[in-house]
């Protein structure tokens, strides 16, 4: 709390400097000295000091983290059964496609609904989804078909759940701080991505896939526990709306004719499509290109989200939004770069040290492109914006990963990495051009 400093001690202190300063001195007013800047941990933290910020970072941290444990067990999972890169894409492809075709419908229920009753419910959907494909993996009696209706039915919860979730961090924080909170964001999934990996790597080797899905599943408690927690300001209610259509088609010709929210759309659906192969082609990687079992696949992801958390670190330190659109250009050449350099090699320490850059570039483009949108987008569209986002990102993966999965059993799992990188490069080029403003 800034402190107040009262009138009467300060006609008490003794005169100032310039009250004594000789005729050839040049006084400078108390007003016009620079204002000192706020140290780097005191701007890295500053949503924190909204308690229902910090009851959503606390669950969702714990929850990602057991989110993440089930994404590398669910891989292993598949490839075990499966012994198919194909198949990897396939159940990529299903459990994310829901975000493409429903994403701009949760958006407008984000928009006109209580955000934190639908994370309620989608949570709640998530959790019940990972208790059942438990159930299947520890009384042996799960098969591939089991896991793709259940990464089916996760990616419709995950549909309504990401627009909702992004737009809700706006009444958590106020727009003051969202740049900053989008960085913790940021930060929050990728300490996951490196923890969840490297648990579920210890998981895997002791007793097997169903124990990470389990674990995965109780960790939605601490997040609804959260949730219930918050003190939320009821939400104004809204005008007549007109029918859903006009007001879906009303967020995507915004989008088409902003040209900045044009361009941060299409450069994040080219890297979806073609940026996330290797993330689908990990297990490959690690099993035949780089000859490691379950504990070098876990190794590869945590390499990846190290890098990742770096740079989410790295955006939340900025003090405003300034340059952006310079981050997001050159983020986007380096991780094109790094793709194709990770791609070619054959050894297992130099691909999990050149995931470093990979990692970070892609958090780098992918949080600045948020922070753009939301920065940029009114309070009435947000919802629809973020839900173009979520299927620019999520949305478009899973064709990105079915190409990566069927491109693999042709010319192999580095030669697909490889060409995608090159892809990515040079749409970096072209799409990621700063703008005159930047």
């Amino acid at each position: 709390m800034a402190q107040t400093i009262d009138p009467v001690l300060t006609r008490l202190e003794p005169p100032s400097p310039q009250a004594t300063a000789t005729p050839g001195d040049i006084p400078v007013p108390d007003d016009a000295a620079p204002t000192p800047k706020p140290r780097a941990w005191a701007t890295l933290t500053r949503s924190f000091r909204h308690r229902n910020y910090r009851l959503f970072f606390a669950g969702q941290i714990i929850s990602l983290i057991g989110t993440w444990m089930q994404n590398v067990a669910q891989a292993w999972l598949v490839y075990r059964l499966t012994e198919s890169s194909a198949t990897l894409g396939v159940v990529t492809f299903m459990s994310q496609v829901p975000v493409f075709v429903l994403a701009l419908f949760g958006g407008d229920w984000a928009d006109r609904a209580n955000r934190r009753t639908i994370l309620l419910y989608t949570q709640s959907t998530a959790m019940l989804l990972a208790l059942i494909l438990a159930a299947l993996c520890l009384t042996g009696t799960v098969q591939i078909w089991h896991v793709m209706v259940l990464a089916t039915l996760l990616g419709v919860s995950m549909a309504l759940d990401m627009p909702t979730r992004q737009s809700f961090i706006t009444e958590l924080v106020g727009k003051e701080d969202l740049p900053n909170a989008i960085g913790l964001n940021s930060a929050m999934f990728n300490t996951a991505k490196v923890l969840g990996p490297t648990a579920a790597g210890l998981v895997l080797a002791m007793v097997g896939e169903g124990w990470c899905f389990l674990l995965n599943g109780l960790s939605f408690l601490a997040v609804l526990f959260g949730l219930l927690a918050m003190r939320i300001e009821p939400r104004p209610a809204s005008p007549a709306r007109p029918p859903i259509l006009v007001r879906l088609r009303e967020g995507i010709s915004y989008a088409w004719n902003t040209r900045e929210i044009r361009s941060v759309l299409g450069l994040v659906a080219l890297s979806s499509l073609f940026g996330t192969s290797y993330l689908v082609l990990m297990p490959v990687f690690a099993r035949e290109v780089l000859a490691s079992g379950a504990g070098g696949f876990s190794m590869l992801m945590t390499a990846a989200g190290v890098g990742s958390l770096m740079g989410a670190l790295t955006l939340s330190l900025r003090r405003d939004s300034a340059g952006l659109w310079r981050v997001r250009f050159w983020s986007a050449v380096a991780y094109g770069v790094s793709l194709v350099c990770f791609a070619l090699s054959r050894s297992f320490w130099l691909s999990a040290l050149l995931l470093f850059p990979v990692g970070c570039c892609m958090i780098l483009l992918l949080a600045t492109s948020n922070t753009l949108l939301q920065t940029t987008s009114p309070d009435s569209l947000r919802g629809r914006v973020m839900a173009l986002y979520a299927m620019m990102f999520l949305g478009v993966a899973p064709f990105g990963a079915l190409l990566a999965g069927f491109l693999a059993e042709s010319i192999g799992a580095q030669y697909t990495v490889a060409l995608c990188g090159a892809v990515c490069l040079l749409g970096g080029l072209i799409l990621g051009r700063p703008r005159p403003r930047a």
